[in-house]
Parts: C-alpha cells; sequence; structure tokens
C-alpha cells in the first residue's frame, strides 16, 4: 500500500511534524506502517482524521474527550444522538467561563468607577469587596 510521508501528512493537515508524531504517541493516530528503511507511512485518511481532531479541539473539547471520542468512532459506537452529552459538557465549561468571566469583567467596572471617582484602589485591600 502507497502511503505518505509525516512531511506529506502534516502539511496536508495544516500542522506540524511535531504534532503529528504528538497524535501519534497520544492515540489520536493509529501507530503507522513502517518502511523497511524505518519511515512511517500514513495513509491518506490520517490527514482527514487530523483534520477532525483540529475541528474538535476548536469547539472546545479537550485532546482527552477528543481521543475517546475518536476511539467511539472507530469501534463504530458513535452517533450524533450517542456523542451529544460531550458537546453539552464543552458547553457547559463554557457557560461557567463566561460567569465567571462576567464577574471579573463586574470588579474591574467597579475598580474604575473608583478611580474615576479619585479613589485610587491598586494599593488598596478592597479589590473585590
Amino acid at each position: 500500500m502507497f502511503g505518505m510521508k509525516i512531511g506529506q501528512v502534516a502539511e496536508r493537515a495544516g500542522v506540524s511534524v511535531d504534532t503529528v508524531r504528538f497524535y501519534e504517541r497520544r492515540g489520536v493516530l493509529p501507530a503507522p506502517e513502517r518502511m523497511p528503511s524505518g519511515y512511517r507511512t500514513y495513509a491518506p485518511a490520517t490527514v482527514e482524521r487530523i483534520r477532525l481532531a483540529r475541528r474538535l479541539q476548536a469547539l472546545g473539547l479537550t485532546l482527552d474527550e477528543v481521543i475517546d471520542a475518536l476511539h467511539a468512532t472507530d469501534s463504530g459506537d458513535a452517533t450524533c444522538a450517542s456523542e451529544r452529552w460531550r458537546l453539552e459538557a464543552v458547553l457547559e465549561r463554557i457557560d461557567a467561563k463566561i460567569t465567571e468571566l462576567r464577574a471579573v469583567r463586574h470588579e474591574i467596572t467597579k475598580v474604575m468607577g473608583a478611580c474615576d471617582r479619585g479613589e485610587c484602589v491598586f494599593a488598596d485591600d478592597e479589590i473585590g469587596a
């Protein structure tokens, strides 16, 4: 079977060679075949798998969650319905982070208001009170 070398995979997937190796070590990618010279050879589907992993990470899944989702897909157990919980968990994390950021934003506006009144609080213990 004709396979691609690691540099070709990296270029087509838009990642570095180190990323391909890292994904291989972490289990995102199956172990590639090796030529007699020791060079790794990858199936063309490897490029799409890397792209999918990157897309899932961009959606907020952790690398461990991506690996788990890919393994579920590999075993044939994954459907939109069975995997929806992963995206719901990401939304919950995002919502929690938004709540946290809103609280920090509120504190910043309080400090700015105090500054506007000439009450500099940068050296004061009342920040966040």
